[in-house]
């Protein structure tokens, strides 16, 4: 079609997908870009100033009297204050209350008589003509801008942390199975609700879309005390992977049965009665005919139901426990930032260190995904 003769409306819808795009992306982008700033410019500026030379008010506390020298008979502490970090002072001061009342490179007199000089490229002198005495050095109120600084120290600290390692594999052994279960028993349901007739049929329908409107939360500890109930019984350990496998299974199912019964019951009838005229079995035509046809619904609900378990911290604290040993990886990453929320700077890079996995299971998927749309295709007689 000719760009000059598309209607207004299509103009609109393409409008509009940008629009979503932009809105979808920028998030990520800035997310992405916030994990590589420095801590102490992400604290102060957001990350679209992050190319930008940054200004930010800090306080910083000079050596001690125990590093002063003598020099001509006067008393000297000196040294810089940005610490050998790249940025120019632009204006200081000794006093919270008149933090930048003096320009760099001037002299401010300090209440006991001592000078405090300091200089833009932060290097600094306090002089006094007698001996300097005290337990700590004087504190300074800098105004300094600084070039804009990336750093990996954000996923250092991360990767570093104690027994990561241990909460990313437990990550993968709840993952890995509470994806694959559900949908070897959900694909199995939805067959036989879509294609084999039998006495009620409908009402199973009916309690699965019934069962998607309840909450997790409701139904969390009534599971747990049976399951806690059947192991007693059986003898078998509290909190295993065994249990949250079951609860993830559980939990996922009525929507897997619902997604797939709703997409095998779509398929061409034709293709069915074909197979069952040449003598083949539901079994036959289960595994031979449906599975095929359904990839693409399989790996859409492989994708929901993985990053669903990947990201999931309830259910395993609940289940699986909060221990050193059985903690995943969302759990351990939560417990990086403290109880009081300190060390807020590392939830950038420990977003990104999460969906790497879940990122690699969404294309491996997604080929598989047009490659069961191929194979689904079906040509006229």
């Amino acid at each position: 079609m000719n760009p000059a003769t598309r209607s207004p409306l299509m103009w609109v819808v393409h409008l509009s997908v940008l629009l979503i795009v932009a809105l979808w992306t920028l998030p990520t982008a800035g997310l992405l870009i916030s994990s590589l700033r420095d801590k102490d410019q992400l604290a102060v500026s957001g990350w679209w100033t992050a190319l930008s030379t940054s200004s930010q008010n800090t306080v910083v506390r000079a050596p001690g009297p125990e590093s002063q020298v003598e020099r001509e008979g006067k008393f000297v502490i000196s040294g810089n204050l940005l610490e050998g970090q790249p940025g120019q002072i632009s204006a200081f001061g000794f006093n919270s209350r008149e933090p930048t009342a003096f320009k760099a490179g001037e002299t401010a007199e300090l209440n006991d008589g001592e000078k405090l000089t300091v200089q833009a490229d932060g290097n600094f002198e306090i002089v006094s003509d007698k001996k300097m005495e005290g337990s700590r050095g004087q504190r300074v109120f800098v105004t300094a801008s600084s070039p804009p600084r990336f750093t990996f120290d954000n996923y250092a600290e991360v990767l570093g942390a104690e027994n990561i390692g241990r909460s990313f594999i437990n990550s993968l052994t709840v993952a890995v199975p509470a994806t694959i279960i559900p949908i070897m028993i959900a694909a199995f349901a939805a067959y036989a609700l879509a294609w084999m007739p039998f006495p009620g049929r409908a009402i199973l329908i009916a309690v699965v879309v019934g069962l998607l409107v309840v909450p997790l939360q409701m139904s969390l500890i009534p599971l747990l005390k049976l399951y806690n109930g059947v192991g007693t019984i059986l003898g078998v350990p509290a909190k295993t992977y065994v249990g949250i496998w079951l609860a993830h299974t559980g939990f996922g199912l009525p929507l897997a049965i619902y997604l797939l019964r709703n997409y095998m019951a779509g398929l061409p009838r034709e293709i069915m009665e074909s197979a069952r005229v040449d003598g083949a079995s539901d079994f036959d035509i289960f595994v031979k005919i449906i599975l095929p046809l359904s990839f693409p619904a399989l790996a859409s609900f492989a994708i929901f139901q993985f990053l669903w378990t990947w990201n999931d911290l309830l259910v395993a604290i609940v289940f699986l426990g909060a221990g050193p040993d059985e903690l995943v990886l969302t759990g351990r990453l939560v417990n990086l930032l403290g109880s009081r929320g300190g060390n807020w700077e590392i939830l950038t890079a420990s977003a990104f260190i999460t969906i790497i996995v879940p990122l690699i299971v969404f294309f491996s998927l997604q080929r598989y995904l047009v490659r069961g749309l191929l194979a689904g295709s079906v040509k006229g007689g």
